[in-house]
């Protein structure tokens, strides 16, 4: 499972970018086309210049208060320096961050440190107990309201004990279940709670013709579990970001915003093949709130922890620029 569930109620294991369902993508994103969506992976650059969009030219803006940033993507640089890391972000324009665990803190002192810098963590990833656990959910509810989260989301699933993609239906329908008892004790404490995706999810399971995403998806109450599509691991999962929308109108409250390059791999936002102005033309249809900068090898190697700063900043500043 993800790295990032390091602190909080579940196992944790490797998240792997090597892990893909269709390696072919790998092949397929070097020359767009061969996706089979015109132009969805073009790059951002050209996607909507001024003026020319849906709007009918009066292009639309990523609302700088609705910018946040993975907290994962600055791991290393977090533990060796959780405040200076805040303050750069802050410097940089970030207000809202998502957390994923207290880089070693308890609660209360993660929250001392945020608000130091000046910032708001309105998200955190926090994966449910497994087995189910309502006595160790509600201590991670307790946690959020003493950070002051908004949102509480589920980072990782679709692995078995051996790190095999799970291909059983019934397992997902069973997660899904989970997933429910957990977004309904979320919402007692007044929190809403979703589900972030990687590409994983996109295996057909068998027997049954279905994706694993679409299990969850039509298992779960939309009122208790909200989505956030990573969009790089929906291109990933070969599945369109904006076929996802459309099938959840209202549901996609939270995007990670998290780029690829021709490799398959990992890019920083707005360098890489995403076009992303496609996808936020149809921000409203999702019911978005939040834009979340990612990348989940911004500070390892062969990058340096110098490197996530950057990617924070690149990512930020392609926020506030792009128009769509």
């Amino acid at each position: 499972m993800d790295p990032r569930q390091a602190d909080t109620p579940s196992p944790a294991g490797p998240d792997r970018p090597s892990v893909g369902r269709r390696d072919v993508l790998r092949a397929a994103t070097v020359g767009a086309a061969a996706i089979g969506v015109g132009g969805a992976l073009t790059s951002p650059v050209s996607a909507a210049p001024a003026g020319t969009a849906q709007s009918g030219g009066n292009p639309h803006r990523v609302p700088a208060d609705r910018i946040s940033i993975q907290l994962y993507t600055l791991r290393d640089r977090l533990a060796a320096d959780l405040p200076g890391t805040l303050a750069a972000l802050r410097k940089i324009g970030y207000t809202r961050v998502e957390h994923a665990g207290f880089v070693g803190r308890t609660a209360a002192q993660f929250k001392a440190a945020l608000d130091a810098a000046g910032i708001r963590a309105t998200s955190g990833h926090v994966g449910i107990p497994q087995p189910f656990d309502a006595s160790a959910w509600q201590r991670a509810l307790d946690d959020a309201h003493v950070i002051g989260n908004r949102y509480l989301v589920h980072p990782y699933f679709g692995t078995d004990s051996s790190g095999k993609p799970i291909r059983d239906a019934e397992v997902y329908k069973r997660f899904a279940d989970d997933l429910n008892k957990a977004g309904e004790l979320a919402r007692r404490a007044g929190l809403r709670f979703g589900y972030h995706n990687h590409n994983l999810e996109f295996f057909p399971q068998t027997g049954v013709r279905r994706a694993g995403y679409d299990i969850l998806t039509s298992r779960t109450d939309p009122r208790l579990v909200h989505l956030e599509v990573d969009l790089f691991w929906a291109w990933r999962g070969a599945s369109d970001p904006v076929d996802l929308i459309r099938e959840h109108p209202g549901r996609i409250q939270q995007f990670h915003v998290k780029d690829l390059n021709s490799a398959g791999s990992f890019e920083d936002p707005g360098q890489g093949l995403i076009d992303f102005g496609r996808i936020f033309e149809h921000v409203r249809q999702a019911g978005l709130d939040e834009y979340i900068v990612e990348r989940d090898d911004a500070g390892t190697p062969p990058r340096n922890p110098a490197d996530a700063l950057n990617t924070a900043r690149v990512g930020y500043e392609f926020l506030r620029s792009i128009r769509f």
